[in-house]
């Protein structure tokens, strides 16, 4: 069995394996969600079901610059309510400088995504993705590879954490330490915090759903009608209920997914993208797969520039009329037009009255009170 073969069946085994997890039997929880009665409930692992208790610790966690090694840098670093858990800059920097490659993506209903990162497909766990930033090495984040002891140690000394890991975790609580302070509860504490972060009252969710056809201005709606026409497409990618098309919730029978070569970057002329960047190929050793990048939700983008997977593009008007409208930048800048740019990047005619009626409705999409929201601000201070 050679390499690409045995790389397949590994991928398939351990999707169909995510796939079962996911769609177990849903547990029983008390847990409120916040969301509106047209929402569907995301789908929760049958091994961490949702608890406010679970989410008080998570929210603890995220903000807490003492999981870094230099403890300057939390989760919340790379991740700002009010830039929609999005740091506003091209690409993240960890504690020792060294720079990532991929901009930092929007944790807004991360519980409603089946794939959570830019180009890693088999990247489906919330808990798995936690240890990441915080222990990851290629590149190092957060820096604490190694250190694990340091943490157990700080949350056994923190009367604070101490109190929220025996409310969350009563059962390892029963068990000792060793099972309290755990990279298991460390990592489910976290996705559960995660999974609560959701955003469903946009300017364009009051209008469609809440009967407040007032809520959109008029040039919000001319661009509505730009959006979900077929003379821009935008749609096909960029639909449903977190306008992306990846998306798992508890009314689906199977997960959707949705990677793309939008025609970014044409390095070479038959289709490669940037190195450090190249594309769920990484995974797939697939050369057709180059340049093929998970579609992000456009809600709250109008506060999550820098655009693209590597925060190449400044602003959304640029996004539309030097991306978009040209067949992908690579052809507009080079005149080559990427070879395996998605057949569902057509392209289209369009001028500056209907790029602000587009962008209007785009920043439509934003929920302004969830990026003041107490609910998920940063619980150090007081």
């Amino acid at each position: 069995m050679n390499r690409s073969t045995l790389f397949g069946l590994c991928t398939v085994l351990f999707g169909l394996s995510s796939l079962a997890i996911a769609f177990a039997a849903q547990p029983e929880s008390t847990y409120k969600w916040p969301l509106p009665s047209w929402a569907p409930i995301p789908v929760v692992p049958a091994d961490n079901p949702m608890t406010e208790a679970k989410v008080e610790l998570g929210q603890h966690l995220f903000y807490d610059k003492r999981l870094s090694a230099n403890q300057q840098m939390s989760c919340g670093t790379c991740h700002h309510q009010n830039l929609a858990f999005t740091d506003g800059r091209s690409v993240s920097t960890g504690v020792n400088g060294e720079v990532g490659s991929r901009s930092a993506m929007s944790l807004v209903n991360v519980a409603f995504l089946p794939v959570l990162t830019w180009m890693n497909p088999q990247l489906t766990s919330l808990e798995i993705q936690a240890l990441i930033p915080i222990f990851g090495e290629h590149p190092v984040e957060m820096g604490m590879a190694g250190k694990e002891r340091v943490l157990w140690e700080m949350f056994r000394s923190d009367p604070t954490y101490e109190r929220l890991f025996k409310q969350a975790f009563p059962e390892q609580a029963i068990q000792g330490e060793q099972a309290l302070y755990s990279l298991s509860t460390l990592t489910k504490a976290l996705a559960s915090f995660q999974r609560s972060i959701v955003s469903f009252n946009s300017l364009y969710d009051r209008h469609q759903y809440s009967n407040q056809p007032q809520a959109l201005s008029d040039s919000a709606k001319r661009g509505e009608s730009l959006f979900f026409g077929e003379k821009m497409e935008c749609y096909h990618c960029h639909g449903g209920l977190n306008f992306t098309d990846n998306v798992v919730h508890s009314r689906m029978p199977f997960p959707e997914l949705g990677f793309h070569n939008t025609g970014l970057y044409n390095e070479d002329g038959t289709g490669s993208y940037p190195i450090q960047n190249s594309g769920i190929v990484e995974f797939t050793a697939e050369p057709a797969d180059r340049g093929k990048f998970r579609t992000p939700s456009l809600r709250n983008v109008s506060v999550t520039a820098p655009y693209m997977h590597d925060g190449s593009i400044q602003t959304l008007a640029e996004v539309i009329k030097s991306h978009y409208s040209t067949k992908g930048r690579s052809a507009s800048e080079s005149g080559v037009a990427n070879p395996l740019r998605s057949e569902l990047i057509v392209g289209f005619d369009i001028n500056e009255d209907e790029i602000k009626d587009l962008v209007a409705f785009l920043e439509s999409l934003t929920d302004s009170d969830f990026l003041t929201d107490p609910t998920y601000s940063d619980p150090w201070i007081k």
